[in-house]
């Protein structure tokens, strides 16, 4: 059961979590974007504004540090792949 999907963060911005989707990928992280909310409506209640960034749970350590040194030097995303 390794392979499932797993919650790495949530946030609340839809923008942010595209950008750490991306950044991720980047580093062949496959990621999924999951929410309950509905596009057309700006709905950002409680847990309806949710947006969960998804990884496979054998992903998680590798995807934790790329974070961790893209939030160190987010001007260069690469370093924290490549290394």
């Amino acid at each position: 059961m390794a392979d499932e999907w797993t919650v790495l963060l949530i946030t609340y911005d839809q923008m942010e979590a595209e950008i750490l989707k991306d950044i991720l990928e980047s580093g062949d992280i496959p990621v999924e974007l999951r929410s309950a909310k509905v596009s057309p409506y700006p709905v950002n209640v409680g847990r309806m504004g949710e947006v969960k960034v998804m990884i496979r749970e054998t992903d998680r350590a590798e995807a934790e540090e790329v974070l961790r040194r893209f939030r160190e030097d987010p001007a260069a995303p690469e370093r924290g792949i490549e290394s």
